[in-house]
C-alpha cells in the first residue's frame, strides 16, 4: 500500500461540511495514511519544519485538501509550503527528497462549478492550480491531478437536507481522490 500524506488547509473543519466530510471518509477508507489538520496542528503558523519534511520523505502521495478562498489555497498551505519547502531539501542541488512524489489536489468551491468555466469567469479552476502545479515541476514531484467540487457553499445550509446534499457530493468528491490513488 502506498504511504499517503493528507494535508488538510482549511482554516476552520469546526466550521466546515464538505472538507470535515471528505476527510472523514479518506480516514475510513485509506489504510496507509497520516493526515496534518493544519488549522488545528498550527492555528498560529509556526510550522514545525521537521516533523513535516520527516512525514513528507515517508510519503509516496501527498494529498493538499482544502477550500478556495478568494481563488486561491487558503494562507495556512502557503505558509507551510514557505517553512517545509526550503532550499537543500525540496530544491537546490542537494534538494532532492521530494523527487518521484506524487501529488494529488482536492478543492471545494462555496461557488458552483460552472463558475470555474472560462467562458463564464476571466479563469477556470485549472489557471488557480497553476502555483501547485510549478512547485511539484521545480521539486521533481509529479502532478497526478485534482478533484474539484463546487457549491459547498456556508449559504446552502439553510436546512437538513441542503446539509445532507453537501455531505453527498463531499462523499462523491472523496471516492474520486481515492480512485486516483
Amino acid at each position: 500500500m502506498k504511504n499517503v500524506l493528507v494535508i488538510s488547509g482549511h482554516t476552520d473543519l469546526n466550521d466546515s461540511v464538505a472538507n470535515k466530510t471528505i476527510l472523514e471518509e479518506l480516514e475510513k477508507s485509506l489504510e496507509s495514511k497520516e493526515i496534518r489538520y493544519l488549522d488545528k496542528l498550527y492555528p498560529d503558523f509556526k510550522v514545525d519544519r521537521a516533523k513535516e519534511q520527516e512525514l513528507l520523505v515517508k510519503s509516496d502521495i501527498i494529498m493538499f485538501v482544502f477550500p478556495l478562498f478568494w481563488f486561491n489555497a487558503p494562507s495556512i498551505i502557503q505558509r507551510y509550503l514557505e517553512e517545509v519547502f526550503t532550499h537543500g531539501f525540496s530544491h537546490g542541488s542537494t534538494g532532492d527528497k521530494l523527487k518521484g512524489k506524487k501529488v494529488i489536489v482536492s478543492i471545494t468551491s462555496g461557488a458552483e462549478e460552472s463558475a470555474y468555466i472560462k467562458e463564464n469567469n476571466d479563469s477556470k479552476i485549472d489557471d488557480f492550480l497553476i502555483p501547485l502545479k510549478t512547485t511539484c515541476a521545480f521539486t521533481g514531484m509529479k502532478f497526478l491531478g485534482y478533484v474539484f467540487t463546487g457549491g459547498v457553499s456556508y449559504q446552502n445550509r439553510i436546512n437538513a437536507e441542503k446539509i445532507e446534499e453537501i455531505k453527498e457530493k463531499a462523499k462523491l468528491h472523496a471516492k474520486k481522490l481515492i480512485d486516483m490513488i
